[in-house]
């Protein structure tokens, strides 16, 4: 019962972001949510570095995928030190990726790519359990389960990036095709619920030219779906069904991510299937490999209950704490966009 009401608070919670999200974020005012003043420009002006909610959301949709996943394995008492050190190798290889990728395939120096960080991080996850089980072995610690670490880190990834598609609103960027370009079928399904992007610094906008335009709500199927599935494979998870919670989480995101590409508009690369759609064409076997080669789960009854314990573990949540300052630090200090400032003194004021 206690899975359950998780599961339906979490779901609660989740609805209603998502209808907050999509009624706001698209409008220009919920792009940038602080200016700091750092050089001065004439006598009265400031150049100022915009903090974007971009940063802000991205930031807060990775803590709560992190979050998510330490909930799950805690549930079934995996030892937390070794799974910090398999967080910190898969963020240390996938923070840089999201941009290299992105340069790489989009020839832009300054934009990040989800898709291509988790493609690394998907590579890298599994020889990163085994090396630190090997470390954990020779000092004659616990050993990670590998299938149960997966499928939590899945989850996680999963709800992260459904969450961060929030983030993608707010910047009106991984924006949708125009309804006007679309079929009948594509414009009664989404008419009502397109979004309309406002505001030059919106990249739907200065890329795109597409302001006040009916766009397809790629991103916030994306958020829908994602999240949804994270959730079902939560509850897999919580009922001890572990191989299925990693395949399902892996499978629906990455097809969605092959499929969603072609409802979209912004530049995905130069070539007609993108390089994202052919590393998740190559994630999907991948997946199905590890599940093959992975040793059989050998743990206790999941319960939420001791899960929920972590919230009360000092080092846990400080430690995701500062994954948040660090994400908002890399993520949200906006490189595309700039602002300029002024200040004066309100004389009835004084």
């Amino acid at each position: 019962m206690a899975e359950q009401l998780f599961i339906l608070f979490c779901s609660l919670g989740f609805i209603a972001l998502f209808v907050w999200g999509f009624r706001y974020l698209p409008q220009e005012r919920w792009q940038m949510m602080a200016v700091i003043p750092y050089r001065k420009k004439n006598s009265s002006h400031w150049h100022g570095a915009n903090l974007t909610f971009y940063g802000f959301l991205i930031a807060c949709a990775i803590a709560v995928g992190v979050l998510f996943s330490l909930i799950l394995l805690q549930s079934v008492s995996i030892s937390l030190p070794g799974v910090f050190v398999v967080m910190l190798l898969i963020l240390a290889v996938c923070l840089p990726a999201s941009r290299i990728m992105a340069r790489l395939v989009e020839k832009k120096r300054y934009t990040f790519t989800i898709g291509g960080a988790f493609f690394c991080g998907l590579l890298l996850t599994p020889w990163g359990i085994v090396a630190v089980n090997a470390f954990l072995r020779s000092s004659g610690s616990q050993e990670l389960d590998m299938m149960a670490l997966l499928a939590a880190l899945a989850i996680g990834y999963t709800l992260g990036e459904g969450l961060g598609r929030l983030a993608c609103v707010s910047f009106g960027c991984c924006y949708g095709k125009p309804l006007k370009d679309c079929c009948r079928m594509t414009n009664l399904l989404f008419s009502r619920l397109a979004f309309v992007f406002t505001g030059i610094t919106k990249k739907a906008v200065y890329e795109g030219a597409l302001e006040g335009e009916k766009l397809i709500p790629i991103q916030g199927l994306t958020c829908i779906l994602y999240t949804a599935t994270a959730l079902f494979s939560a509850h897999l998870f919580l009922t001890a069904h572990y191989v299925a919670a990693f395949l399902i989480s892996l499978l629906v995101s990455q097809v969605w991510r092959i499929i969603s590409e072609t409802m979209r508009a912004d530049f995905r690369g130069f070539s007609k299937v993108s390089a994202y759609q052919k590393m998740s064409f190559a994630a999907l076997p991948y997946a199905f490999l590890i599940t093959v080669l992975a040793p059989t789960p050998m743990l206790p009854a999941p319960s939420v209950i001791q899960g929920l314990s972590i919230f009360s573990q000092p080092l846990p949540m400080i430690s995701v704490q500062f994954l948040w300052l660090a994400l908002f630090w890399v993520f949200g200090r906006s490189m595309v966009t700039s602002s300029t400032i002024s200040f004066q003194v309100v004389q009835e004021h004084i």
